[in-house]
């Protein structure tokens, strides 16, 4: 084995170096971007793409429920919400997958669907009373 000339060697070491601080340079940042805070940074700004008033159309397919609720709602970082529902729980999710459930005396309902950046659609089901009633909703963009 032939040996290394010596200023060979100290470039080799000062090559390596650079190369290790890159790495660990590198290593860190995807640590930072990847932390629990960056990536709910990250989730917030493709929630905002939905953010603002929305108003939504129910329409009942079965049961005795009656024919058609609407109501607008708010889109705030991935929550809906409505200002006059306290029982009203909802959520959007990146890709604009919606999941809402609201309580109004002796109602109930719950649904899923889809929006995109103006509009959506989906489906329901609850009751009314004693009455089952399921249908399909969709909502506009205000």
């Amino acid at each position: 084995m032939t040996p290394i000339p010596i200023n060979l060697a100290g470039q080799l070491k000062s090559t390596f170096t650079k190369v290790a601080m890159a790495s660990t340079a590198a290593l860190l940042f995807a640590c930072a971007t990847s932390s629990p805070e960056a990536a709910q940074a990250r989730t917030n700004r493709g929630l905002t793409a939905y953010d603002g008033a929305w108003h939504l159309t129910f329409t009942t397919r079965a049961g005795s429920c009656d024919p058609t609720y609407a109501f607008d709602v708010n889109i705030a970082n991935g929550v809906i919400s409505h200002p006059n529902l306290v029982m009203f729980h909802g959520t959007v999710r990146t890709n604009g997958a919606v999941h809402a459930s609201v309580t109004v005396h002796d109602k109930y309902a719950v649904g899923s669907g889809r929006i995109d950046l103006v509009s959506g659609q989906g489906t329901w089901r609850g009751h009314s009373g004693s009455a089952a009633c399921s249908g399909y909703w969709t909502a506009q963009k205000d």
